[in-house]
């Protein structure tokens, strides 16, 4: 017997409680019962001893009646108010504030019940401090089971993860209530930046400056980030403070999705890349958005792209009178129809249309008779190695629909056609860049021709998360265990989220004026190196290298790809201005008249149609002078 007393967390304590778990509902709650009867009845008792003074004062037998009908009447209060029926190991405030509902009701019955059958009462004061006692024994009865069976749970699933959680703000709080209901973590203490908070303590938990839990790295298992209103550059900032720590670190909701009920506070995920990239994003005008699409009819190309796509969604909440959906990719553009049919509003018509932007008579007729008035022209082959493999396919996608597009448009009276560019254009080093710099040329030609179509581009770098971006790349790399790969330790890119990228694209929809080269703000650029090795320690594991030959990835540098920069730019040999939005910046650049252009656009569809790729890349270097064909892509 003495030595299952002295067993330990697992032994005879444990062993006896876990037989209290295994009870039928009915014997727990006639276990509680128990309690609760023996609880009233001592605090009937107390308190008589403590308003006479004695623990049995002469009074006291005149008062047993108290001692028989307490119990009786609270149990039968208990049981028709549904006391039972809240589990003991979620007991809160909440739970209390009803309990002593129950007990005051039982010390008036108590008070009716001697008042009408003239029994002996005691001092009036008394049924306060009965009321008072039966309480605080009840709950603390409660309080104490809940916690017991929290120890059985934590003893029952092992031991608890090691967690400190950063942010002692409400969503802390929250968080650690939470996490202590589910007796699977163990919070070992609070960070916070704050002075204010430092040495005091939340629930018997201490609050700590943050270079604590660098002193104290090793015993921790996770590092839990609950500040949801974080900014970009402030959760960065955090994460890059714990990289050297090898602990994962965990992030709470953004208080959007916590406050708009999609996910619950507790619901932990890993700090996605995407959440530490790019500059911290500008809320979008209102005004600009809807100005451009509200009851207005609109096409996108290449709708079932990454960026296509997105701009679909971010459209229909815009409310047009029609979307038209141009996909030549049958099951991109079925995904589509089928997620956006679900959010089409009352006032919108969806058109999916599979074809391609470069058939002219599909392009016209479409734009005639669906009489739209704004096009975004996101159709283009992107992906450089690709690309520079099969440059007509690019060309011919790229340059060729792109002056379809601005001849039909032209043709059948659409206010504004938009081509989304991006920063290879600018002294290009690939067939790719060097392809959407033509159809620029061919949007800044055309703007030039009096048809009263609207003719802009606007240029941005690199999207996280979009087809073939490098952020998915790696991610699937580190999944499979490494290594991971880039081309060069020193590029670097520009990048942003594909929604704030879609945002900006149909702010500046409203902005453009014909011939107008719109730029995106695209933040700091950031080292592809430092982004693998980033997301490598977001993963949770460690970079192998030679200083740690027994980590867990390695990034292995391949060397730059055909057609690859070192670094991208946005401008070529103009000066940018602001406009009215604070990211949105406008610049004009040199081009080509349409009179000289379109001969040799001419041509290039001749060689194309010839399958003369010598003779295209010919043209195209003539066209686009500053292509660096041959060059070394690392100049940038």
């Amino acid at each position: 017997m003495v030595k299952r007393f002295f067993m330990g967390p697992s032994g005879y304590t444990a062993s006896s409680a876990r037989l209290l778990l295994q009870l039928p509902s009915f014997q727990r709650k006639l276990f509680l019962s128990g309690l609760d009867a023996i609880a009233i009845v001592l605090s009937v008792w107390l308190s008589i001893w403590l308003r006479l003074s004695h623990p049995f004062p002469i009074e006291l037998a005149g008062l047993a009646w108290l001692l028989i009908a307490a119990p009786l009447l609270g149990l039968s209060i208990y049981a028709l108010t549904a006391n039972y029926r809240s589990l003991t190991r979620y007991t809160g405030s909440l739970s209390i504030y009803r309990l002593a509902f129950r007990n005051a009701l039982l010390v008036l019955s108590l008070a009716m019940l001697g008042l009408l059958f003239r029994l002996p009462l005691p001092p009036r004061s008394s049924w306060v401090l009965l009321w008072l006692l039966v309480t605080i024994l009840t709950g603390s009865l409660r309080f104490v089971l809940r916690d017991l069976l929290l120890f059985i749970g934590r003893v029952r699933r092992g031991e608890a993860l090691r967690v400190v959680i950063y942010g002692a703000g409400s969503a802390g709080v929250q968080l650690a209530h939470a996490l202590t209901n589910s007796v699977s973590h163990r919070i070992s203490f609070f960070v916070d930046d704050s002075p204010l908070l430092w040495n005091r303590e939340i629930n018997g938990v201490p609050i700590v400056p943050p270079q604590v839990l660098h002193e104290q790295a090793a015993s921790v298992d996770q590092v839990l980030l609950a500040i949801p209103s974080l900014s970009r550059s402030q959760r960065r900032h955090i994460v890059d403070a714990m990289q050297s720590l090898d602990v994962p670190v965990l992030q709470v909701p953004s208080i959007v999705d916590i406050t708009s009920g999609l996910a619950r506070i507790d619901a932990l995920r890993p700090i996605a890349i995407e959440d530490l990239l790019g500059r911290d994003p500008v809320l979008p005008d209102p005004g600009l958005l809807r100005a451009g699409i509200e009851g207005r009819s609109v096409c996108v190309t290449g709708a079932g792209g990454s960026i296509g796509s997105e701009l679909c969604r971010q459209i229909l909440r815009l409310s047009p009178r029609l979307l038209i959906l141009l996909e030549r990719s049958e099951a991109s553009l079925y995904y589509l129809h089928r997620e956006l049919t679900a959010l089409l509003p009352a006032s919108t018509q969806l058109l999916p249309v599979l074809g391609s932007a470069g058939d002219f008579p599909l392009v016209e007729a479409l734009l005639r008779e669906q009489a739209v008035e704004v096009v975004f022209h996101a159709a283009a082959y992107k992906h450089v190695p690709l690309v520079e493999a099969n440059p007509l396919a690019a060309l011919a996608n790229n340059v060729c629909s792109s002056r379809v597009l601005c001849s039909a448009a032209a043709c059948s009276g659409v206010d504004l056609v938009l081509l989304i560019s991006t920063d290879k254009a600018v002294r290009p080093t690939s067939v790719m860049g060097a392809s959407k710099r033509l159809a620029e040329l061919v949007m800044q030609a055309a703007a030039q021709e009096e048809s009263g179509t609207r003719f802009a581009m606007v240029r941005f770098g690199n999207v996280l998360g979009s087809s073939g971006s490098v952020v998915p790349l790696f991610r699937s790399q580190i999944e499979a265990g490494g290594p991971v790969t880039l081309t060069h330790p020193e590029i670097i890119r520009y990048f942003m989220t594909i929604p704030e990228a879609a945002q900006l694209l149909l702010q500046s929809a409203v902005l453009a004026e014909s011939g107008d080269l719109l730029l995106l703000d695209m933040g700091e650029p950031v080292r592809i190196k430092a982004l693998a090795e980033q997301m490598v320690r977001l993963s949770g594991l460690s970079l192998r290298n030679a200083a740690r030959p027994d980590g867990d990835i390695e990034i292995l540098c391949t060397g730059l790809r055909p057609g690859e920069k070192l670094y991208e730019e946005l401008l070529i040999d103009a000066d940018s201005e602001p406009t009215a939005h604070p990211l949105i910046y406008r610049a004009r650049e040199q081009f080509l008249p349409a009179d000289q252009l379109w001969p040799q656009l001419d041509a290039l569809e001749r060689a194309i149609a010839n399958h003369d790729i010598s003779l295209c890349l010919d043209l195209l270097t003539c066209l686009v002078p500053e292509w660096q064909r041959d060059g070394d892509a690392s100049t940038g």
